[in-house]
């Protein structure tokens, strides 16, 4: 007697370090905990984890982004309405503020039941997953894919472009997809792809095949908003701003014109993320 249950004692025991390695399934997260969750792999689990420290960036924090700003709020707006919409791909110029603009857009409906699913591009072949566990929840999600590009042949490439548009299984009416990228069609562009490019007798010209299938996953984004580098005085704009936010009086940003130029003359760049920057530098040296 005592054997056996040395043996079952054991058999059990190698039963549960055999579930440990098994896939595990998706479990739902207590969705009450935050308006924000990441997809994270844990060994062989998948989890969604609350995010305890949700950005409060709010859409009148971001300026000299007008139409950029009105195109994604009323995607968003028709997408809490129940109303059809668009999943989104914003493009541009680094540090201009796409990834902002999903998470204000986020402040902005939450209230209403939106949420946000981060996940990273080496997740994306998880996507179907997502969109099932979330497809008979009454909130509405977005699932958040910041600065997404593809190398040639990666697998996360061809699940989103599935689940955009193309996949039997199909995103459900309470998920869209809002990404961020610095490259247009996500997929790097080659001199050589030029030459797969041929034209017909009347002159016009026709991409290759190569070409069409990398620009095939970007044109199953419904909507393109695209952003642009800041001019000198959008950039300065953007510096008054967030030193408002910060509480310094106008007389005091009109004397930081001259720092704020040199602060973007040292990193190269007058983006809305360097005058973020130095808007926090700024103000944190004056309170000194």
């Amino acid at each position: 007697m005592t054997d056996i249950t040395a043996l079952l004692q054991k058999a059990e025991q190698l039963l549960t370090r055999l579930e440990g390695l098994l896939p595990q399934n998706l479990c739902a997260p207590d969705w009450s905990s935050s308006t924000a969750f990441r997809y994270r792999r844990r060994g062989s689990g998948k989890v969604l984890q609350p995010v305890r420290q949700v950005a409060r960036i709010q859409l009148s924090d971001l300026v000299e982004v007008d139409p950029q700003k009105e195109r994604l709020l009323a995607n968003t707006a028709q997408f809490m309405a129940g109303k059809p919409a668009n999943n989104v791909l914003l493009t541009g110029a680094r540090g201009t503020g796409k990834s902002s603009l999903i998470k204000a857009c986020l402040n902005q409906f939450a209230p209403q039941g939106l949420r946000l699913i981060e996940v990273d591009k080496a997740d994306l072949v998880d996507l179907p997953d997502i969109v099932e566990l979330v497809a008979e929840r009454p909130e509405r999600f977005i699932v958040f894919c910041d600065d997404l590009s593809f190398e040639d042949g990666e697998p996360g490439y061809k699940a989103l472009k599935s689940i955009l548009d193309g996949s039997v299984a199909q995103a459900s009416d309470n998920v869209l997809i809002y990404a961020t990228s610095n490259r247009r069609h996500l997929l790097p562009e080659h001199m050589k792809d030029n030459l797969s490019y041929h034209t017909t007798e009347d002159g016009e010209i026709h991409p290759g095949e190569g070409v069409e299938e990398k620009i095939s996953l970007s044109e199953r984004f419904g909507l393109w908003v695209s952003f642009y580098p800041f001019s000198q005085d959008e950039y300065l704009a953007i510096v008054a701003q967030w030193l408002r936010h910060y509480g310094l009086t106008e007389p005091q940003i009109e004397a930081s014109r001259q720092e704020a130029l040199i602060w973007a003359l040292e990193r190269g760049s007058r983006s809305g993320r360097v005058a973020f920057q130095f808007a926090k530098d700024h103000s944190a040296r004056g309170m000194a």
